[in-house]
């Protein structure tokens, strides 16, 4: 497998992950933390070929099914809590702090949230958006490529891509104004149905 072989897959396995950083960037994102997102993904296409690699081809295939569906999940309810935040009426005397804005740690020291994030959510968002990776680590073994060169180019083209996901929705979430979670919620649900179903 040549390295143009290589960037293609990789390109094409940054893609839920750009989705999801489109999605989220919609709510507005602290670049710091995107930034942390952005590594933390780039780390798991790392890891989660090596992982697939390791597990084999038999086996993976049930795990990779199993964590494609836990994936889908995970964004599909990030979405619709994105959406049941733009839509849910207001509690006197109980300001909410939207999801999204949550997980990218822009809450300005509001306090109402039930739901996972902050480094955990990190970890599930990101995990979720990376176990397209975890399947192609399945057929490594049998390609002549070079492991190490692989995998960094995974990683990297995958953190590029959710940067430039953010950047993008980002500017479009200013531009979109107040629909801009709702559409980003959709985003997010959008691609959690096309993980389980593609």
């Amino acid at each position: 497998m040549n390295f143009i072989t290589v960037f293609l897959v990789a390109v094409a396995l940054g893609t839920d992950a750009m989705s999801m950083a489109i999605g989220l960037g919609l709510s507005g994102a602290r670049w710091k933390r995107a930034l942390i997102i952005a590594l933390v993904v780039a780390a798991f296409h790392i890891v989660m070929p090596l992982i697939g690699l390791s597990v084999g081809s038999l086996l993976g295939k049930i795990v990779g099914k199993f964590a494609s569906i836990i994936g889908a999940l995970i964004l599909a309810l990030l979405g619709g809590h994105m959406i049941w935040d733009t839509i849910k009426p207001e509690v006197k005397g109980r300001p909410s702090v939207p999801i999204a804005r949550k997980l990218l740690g822009d809450t300005k020291g509001k306090k109402s949230m039930h739901v996972v994030t902050g480094l955990t959510g990190i970890l599930l968002v990101a995990g979720s958006v990376s176990l397209d990776a975890l399947t192609v680590g399945f057929g490594l073994g049998t390609l002549k490529a070079n492991l190490f060169l692989t995998v960094i180019t995974m990683g990297a083209i995958a953190g590029i891509m959710t940067l430039i996901g953010f950047l993008f929705g980002t500017r479009l979430g200013k531009w979109l104004g107040e629909k801009a979670q709702l559409i980003g919620g959709i985003v997010l649900i959008g691609i959690g149905i096309k993980m389980l179903f593609v």
